[in-house]
C-alpha cells in the first residue's frame, strides 16, 4: 500500500485522523502537510497535539513565528509553516535537523516548498478542500519501508 484516501466530512472526522496519527506515529515521525489556505493543515495538528496531551487551543499557526513547539504533552509536537520562507536555505537556517532527529512529532505545513530538505522517511498528507468542513486526506509514504505505518492507519480507521 502506497496511500490512502480518509474523507473527513466535519471537524471531528478530522480530529479522530489527527488522534490515531498522535498514537500512531513513532518517536522522531516527521509530517509533511500539503493544502491550500484553510485546507485544514493547522486543523490537524491540532487534533494531534490533543491526542497528546497538549490543548488544542493552545496550537496556533506559525506562519509568522515559522515555528512553534509543544513540549506540555505525552511527545513533544514542533509544528514548522513555510508559506513565507524565500527558499530551501531559509528553510535550513531554522535548524530543522534537530527536530528530525528528535524524539517528537515534526509537521511542516507547505511542505512542498522544502521537500528536498526532509529526511528520507516522511508522512506526506496533502488536503483537500471538499466543502465547507468537509475534506479529503491523502496520504503516501515516502519509501516502501514506510508501508506498515499505512496499513495501521487504515486498520485504526476501520477503512477497508
Amino acid at each position: 500500500m502506497k496511500e490512502f484516501r480518509f474523507v473527513a466530512d466535519d471537524e471531528e472526522a478530522t480530529d479522530r485522523l489527527g488522534r490515531l496519527l498522535a498514537s500512531t506515529l513513532p518517536a522522531g515521525a516527521v509530517i509533511a502537510l500539503i493544502g491550500t489556505l484553510g485546507a485544514g493543515k493547522t486543523r490537524l495538528v491540532q487534533g494531534v497535539a490533543a491526542g497528546l496531551g497538549v490543548p488544542r487551543e493552545a496550537v496556533t499557526s506559525p506562519t509568522f513565528v515559522l515555528v512553534n513547539e509543544y513540549l506540555a504533552g505525552r511527545r513533544p509536537v514542533y509544528h514548522f509553516d513555510t508559506y513565507r520562507l524565500r527558499d530551501e536555505d531559509e528553510f535550513l537556517g531554522l535548524g530543522p535537523e534537530e527536530y528530525f532527529d528528535s524524539e517528537g512529532l515534526t509537521f511542516i505545513e507547505w511542505a512542498d516548498r522544502v521537500l528536498v530538505c526532509l529526511p528520507l522517511d516522511y508522512l506526506r498528507i496533502e488536503i483537500e478542500v471538499l466543502g465547507e468542513t468537509r475534506r479529503e486526506f491523502v496520504l503516501t509514504v515516502s519509501r516502501p519501508a514506510m508501508e506498515p505505518l499505512l496499513r495501521l492507519l487504515v486498520e485504526g480507521l476501520g477503512i477497508d
